[in-house]
């Protein structure tokens, strides 16, 4: 099976990240769950346990070798991690259950700045796991290497949306059509059309709600 970019995304409502301050209040910190095994996700794929249990390995090894690993703010669409958009160290991990936790300081710089304002007026971000793997006709990934760990404040598609309006989308011709171009994030092309075919979508919804109104 051909590995492909995989980005997993864990919505802050169903698992909030808590945060706390050094007690000299210059450092921030998130902590919580950021990889899930054995259930299956919004985008209809299965991580193993022994897959999630070898990326927190791989995670912590590195984690050891330089301090810490970088995250990003937002979607980046490879799997290069970009220091300019950099607004968290990932400086733990571990496994609880079937569940991968970090803890993940906030720099006091940069897009970090954006986190820690965000989180200070009260929102809530989630996170966005970032690696490749082989995903099976059955949806279970294989060959999982994690690259990082980033905050969001929005899933990225298809998840984006509540749950009743995923199940919707996704078992339909467009829908399904929808999920494979969200995958072929580096084929500029499809991504274009992956937009319009989105969006025109999201109009055609909006336009029904507005009509039974």
């Amino acid at each position: 099976m051909t590995k492909q970019i995989l980005t997993e995304f864990i919505s802050p409502t169903q698992r909030p990240l808590s945060s706390e301050h050094d007690t000299d209040g210059k450092n921030l910190w998130l902590k919580g769950t950021a990889l899930q095994a054995v259930i299956e996700n919004a985008n209809g794929r299965t991580y193993p346990l022994e897959e999630i249990k070898k990326a927190c390995e791989s995670l912590s090894t590195r984690i050891k070798e330089y301090g810490g690993v970088l995250g990003e703010c937002d979607h980046p669409s490879g799997l290069m991690i970009s220091t300019q958009n950099v607004s968290h160290v990932i400086k733990d991990v571990w496994l609880e259950g079937t569940n991968g936790c970090v803890k993940m300081q906030i720099i006091n710089e940069g897009c970090g700045k954006i986190v820690r304002g965000i989180i200070e007026a009260g929102g809530i971000v989630g996170v966005s796991t970032r690696g490749s793997g082989s995903v099976d006709s059955r949806g279970q990934v294989s060959e999982f290497e994690l690259v990082t760990i980033d905050i969001v404040a929005t899933p990225s598609a298809p998840n984006a949306y509540p749950k009743p309006m995923y199940e919707s989308l996704i078992n339909s011709r467009t829908g399904r059509e929808l999920q494979k171009l969200s995958e072929l994030q580096e084929d500029r092309v499809a991504q274009k059309y992956f937009k319009k075919a989105l969006h025109d979508y999201l109009v055609g919804i909006r336009d029904q709600v507005t009509w039974k109104r």
